[in-house]
């Protein structure tokens, strides 16, 4: 029996790796011969770099960098074993969890200390880039990012301006870098908004990184100035593409100053750990997370792993902590069944703190249960 483990952490309680773990240690119970193959995986959020690192048995490197706000900190990065691929994630950087609540200012943050972990990458010899965009801080459309990697924004007397959203709107001529950073960059990209307007960066997503009503009409002129002054000068055309919107216009920001793809986070993720080349011969497939609900079901790391074990005919099985999807949800997903790993009433801490241990049992009864009906 060939079993594959897909599943993303459980947040707050294991990793993607120590799933992976308690879902083989279950199998083995069950059933010992069976050839088990672990992925752990995520789906383009909080954890994706390590995990892709990990699955392409390469290292961690941690680098001087500044925090959105321009305060020296320092942020980590991976880089694949054969030194092609580079994997950040600009949360590490330009994340909203590097401020205190009262630190939050989209106006001021700026994405800088991304910028420098791909100037750092670069520098080690990369040609490839894969990176993560959720949880910023920032409102600047990556032009502190582009800063870091030598684009200039010069106001109307011809000076250099800070970028941050605050200074969008002083922006009046962009100049390339002397020495560009050619990279291939994929982005993990999981929203659609455009860049500007009511459902753009600053409307959708800056009240959750401190921004007033005041401030919200603020970034989005700032932003709708960046996107005519680069179409204006370069001819390219960013305001409504999307995903521009995502990460306060990293999305757009990436296009352009980097010539970035925008792709699934999830797609991103299995495109780099191979997970399709393992497929042919596999009789399950156990995926999981934290918590699955109709939401989770729709471009998550399951709905990923689902659609690729729907065309290829295999038996796919969810676990979670809490399972709150309707089932004609999970079965339209391609889902075989999806199973909540609590077994009795328990306060949220008890499930945390036993979590592993749930995941192990869980598993080893699916696996007598799946191997008993296939004899």
């Amino acid at each position: 029996m060939k079993i594959l483990l897909a599943p993303d952490k459980f947040k707050g309680s294991l990793t993607a790796r120590q799933v992976c773990d308690a879902m083989t240690e279950g199998i083995r119970l069950a059933y010992p011969q069976a050839n088990v193959i672990a992925f752990p995986m995520a789906d383009g959020g909080e954890g994706t770099a390590e995990v892709l690192t990990l699955a392409t048995g390469g290292e961690w490197i941690t680098v001087p960098v500044l925090d959105p706000l321009g305060r020296s900190i320092e942020a980590s990065y991976g880089i694949s074993s054969d030194r092609q691929t580079a994997f950040i994630e600009m949360s590490q950087a330009s994340g909203l969890r590097l401020l205190q609540r009262q630190e939050y200012n989209p106006l001021q943050a700026n994405t800088f200390g991304t910028g420098q972990l791909i100037l750092n990458a670069f520098k080690q010899g990369v040609s490839h880039l894969v990176l993560g965009i959720g949880g910023s801080a920032t409102n600047d459309g990556g032009t502190g990012m582009a800063a870091a990697l030598g684009w200039q924004f010069l106001n109307d007397q011809g000076k250099p301006l800070i970028p941050c959203g605050g200074n969008l709107t002083q922006i009046s001529r962009i100049l390339p870098p002397v020495q560009p950073v050619h990279l291939t960059v994929d982005v993990a990209c999981d929203v659609t908004n455009p860049l500007v307007g009511p459902n753009g960066a600053a409307a959708i997503y800056g009240p959750q990184k401190g921004a007033s009503v005041e401030d919200i009409a603020i970034l989005d002129e700032g932003l709708r100035h960046l996107a005519d002054l680069i179409d204006d000068q370069f001819g390219v055309a960013l305001a409504e593409i999307p995903g521009a919107g995502a990460a306060g216009g990293m999305g757009a920001g990436a296009l352009f100053f980097l010539n970035a793809s925008l792709k699934e986070g999830v797609n991103v993720v299995m495109e780099q750990t191979r997970f399709a080349d393992y497929l042919p011969g596999a009789d399950l497939v156990l995926t999981g997370e934290g918590k699955i609900d109709n939401q989770t079901l729709q471009g998550k790391l399951i709905s990923g792993i689902a659609c690729q074990t729907r065309r290829s005919g295999i038996p796919a099985i969810a676990l979670c902590g809490t399972l709150e999807a309707d089932p004609a949800e999970i079965t339209t997903l391609g889902l075989t069944a999806a199973f909540s790993v609590l077994t009795h009433p328990q306060s949220l801490n008890e499930a945390l703190n036993t979590a592993y241990q749930a995941v192990r049992q869980t598993t080893f009864s699916l696996i007598r249960l799946f191997y008993s009906n296939s004899n």
